[in-house]
């Protein structure tokens, strides 16, 4: 371990990777602390402080929306293109085809989903600028100040997509989960003080070691579903090519017991985010009643979040693992499956084991997204709330897949020494 901890400043390539991102979080941090102009901070904190909903948001944000910074919407208008994005492709034939283009057809889908976050952008600032008019500076014109919000909000946004980008191609890790990670991590210290306070008033500190024994094992259990996966055997047979044999080995098809990772949960509390952030803007009944029951403390809200935490990690496993694609190209090199027949019989095979294990791995993830919301309300040790099921997942998933990206690293540096 420390030698690989010291391997990391010791590639030149590497390091320059680490520093530059590091660097890009600097700067994301440092975003989060420029207001918007024309808001009275103490008037917006008070606001705040009367819903859930805003500060469930502001968990993806890492205290941006409390600021109401530049980056108060961050990385969320991108989050909601891409499962746009993501379900148009799998309707819209054209899309479908630039799939399969390769990098021209993903370079295409990206622009249309920066395109696409954009006007999220615009129309969540256009919201939030409705929704805050009475929490403005006095001798402020309203006009004004939803003109101001709506560029500034727009281009934090963009902002933080193209620090995104950038992380990714220049980086370690892909670029909006590790936003996403920094700004989880960052609230940490706050929730630390939060829970301090409350102990000093009395607080339970049995409540408090229950709670931290639940995240514990649970943060053991996400590390042992997130790595889990089941290896299914293929045997390629033998080929004669002129004098040369070819195959003949026998190897295995890792397939995840978990094979969205975090994106489900990801999809998930965005997905629920939005129509309750609407309801919210609307000064209508109806939908302060919708907005109360899809809040974090909402009754309607578990149940929905465990149904779409389910229905996305089908979705993302059906659009990222293809099972006849798969035993397509198993038979064309000559391989197959010990006891099941090349083609179709393959297919199947392989879609039955995919199901199974995605009904596990979706069952797991919407127990570990609402576990810690009844232990909170039986302890009734609150300060930790935003540091739920979501943000474990998100922090132990990034954490993990940074990682395994730096170990790849490591280990083809060490493949280059060899072949010099």
């Amino acid at each position: 371990m420390i030698n690989s901890l010291s391997g990391l400043f010791n590639i030149e390539d590497l390091r320059k990777k680490i520093v530059f991102t590091l660097g890009m979080i600097v700067i994301f941090r440092m975003g989060a602390h420029i207001s918007v102009a024309g808001i009275d901070l103490a008037r917006l904190n008070a606001l705040i402080g009367q819903g859930n909903l805003v500060g469930f948001l502001d968990l993806f944000t890492g205290g941006a929306l409390i600021k109401f910074s530049i980056f108060a919407m961050g990385i969320v208008p991108y989050i909601n293109s891409s499962i746009v994005m993501q379900l148009l492709s799998a309707v819209i034939p054209q899309l479908e085809e630039l799939k399969k283009e390769g990098e021209s057809g993903r370079k295409q889908i990206s622009q249309y989903t920066r395109y696409l976050a954009i006007g999220f952008a615009v129309f969540q600032s256009t919201g939030m600028a409705f929704w805050l008019k009475d929490v403005m500076l006095p001798g402020y014109s309203f006009p004004f100040f939803l003109i101001s919000t709506v560029v500034s909000l727009t281009a934090g946004t963009a902002f933080i997509m193209w620090i995104a980008e950038l992380i990714t191609e220049r980086g370690v890790g892909n670029g909006a989960s590790l936003i996403i990670f920094f700004g989880i991590v960052s609230r940490l210290p706050s929730y630390i003080g939060q829970t301090m306070t409350v102990l000093k008033g009395g607080g339970s500190v049995v409540g408090l070691l229950v709670l931290l024994a639940v995240f514990l094992v649970m943060i053991v259990a996400i590390v042992i579903v997130q790595e889990g996966q089941r290896r299914v055997q293929v045997q390629y047979a033998k080929r004669i090519v002129g004098r040369k044999v070819y195959g003949g080995q026998s190897t295995y098809i890792p397939i995840r017991l978990n094979q969205g990772g975090v994106i489900p949960i990801i999809f998930a509390s965005s997905f629920l985010m939005f129509p309750a952030t609407i309801g919210q803007f609307v000064p209508n009944a109806f939908f302060r009643s919708l907005m109360n029951l899809l809040s974090p403390s909402g009754s309607l809200y578990v149940f929905l979040y465990f149904g779409l935490i389910f229905f996305f990690s089908y979705f993302y496993t059906a659009i990222s693992f293809n099972p006849k694609e798969l035993a397509d190209n198993i038979k064309k090199y000559g391989g197959f499956i010990t006891g099941i027949r090349p083609g179709k019989p393959t297919a199947d095979y392989l879609e039955y084991i995919v199901t199974r294990l995605t009904l596990v791995g979706a069952t797991f993830l919407a127990l570990i997204a609402i576990v810690p919301s009844i232990v909170e309300s039986i302890t009734r040790i609150t300060t930790f709330q935003g540091l739920g099921g979501t943000a474990l997942l998100i922090i132990v998933g990034v954490a993990l897949d940074l990682v395994r990206q730096i170990q790849a690293h490591l280990v083809s540096r060490q493949y280059e020494r060899l072949l010099v």
